[in-house]
């Protein structure tokens, strides 16, 4: 259990120092959450941050349910499988892309106000979220790395669920976490203190 994302931002930011004796990287932080920890370990290292929004796409009647995520220029990763199993049409896959690709510019927009988006070309990068459940949002995270031509994709996460970790290690060049668990239901349940991260605070920490 963390006691919050500063905490737990702090353990990791020690963590991926044991592990990366280089230190030309960028952080990406996801939004909203990663973007705290994002903050902490950019500063700790002295190194770049670069916001990235992602927007889950929820199941019918089970939002919380991913069945995929919207990222930057449009990059969408879809979990085909989960899809099939749950008998999801196109039709329904269009309308969730239309509404959360606005959600989505709606944050671009207060984000790219406050700065210049990060060229991520032959970067190193170390994607950076506060929790990895089905890992869908990290996923489509590295596809938008991976279009944008980065040196190499690196996750890192204070937890994440034991079988995503053996489900998406394959798409990244290393996952550094400080837990891997069996039993995940959702990521507020490892932390002390786990508020919502709004807007404003996401511009203050820019």
């Amino acid at each position: 259990m963390f006691e919050d994302r500063e905490e737990a931002a702090r353990r990791l930011a020690l963590e991926i120092e044991k592990q990366i004796e280089y230190r030309n990287f960028v952080i990406a932080a996801i939004l909203r959450g990663g973007i705290v920890l994002g903050k902490v370990i950019a500063d700790y290292f002295k190194v770049q941050l670069a916001p990235l929004v992602i927007r889950k796409m929820g199941a019918p009647n089970e939002k919380e349910l991913a069945i995929g995520a919207l990222g930057p220029k449009n990059t969408i990763y879809w979990d085909e499988d989960l899809i099939k199993r749950l008998c999801i049409d196109k039709e329904y896959k269009s309308s969730i892309v239309k509404e959360k690709s606005s959600e989505h510019k709606k944050l671009e927009d207060i984000i790219n106000g406050q700065r210049k988006p990060l060229d991520f070309t032959n970067k190193k990068v170390i994607v950076v979220d506060d929790g990895v459940a089905t890992g869908t949002t990290v996923l489509c995270a590295q596809m938008f790395l991976k279009k944008e031509k980065t040196k190499s994709i690196i996750l890192a996460t204070p937890v994440i669920a034991k079988d995503t970790f053996s489900s998406i290690n394959k798409y990244f060049d290393m996952i550094i976490t400080l837990s891997i668990v069996e039993n995940f239901y959702s990521v507020g349940q490892f932390y002390g203190d786990f508020p919502q991260v709004e807007d404003e605070e996401v511009i203050a920490l820019m």
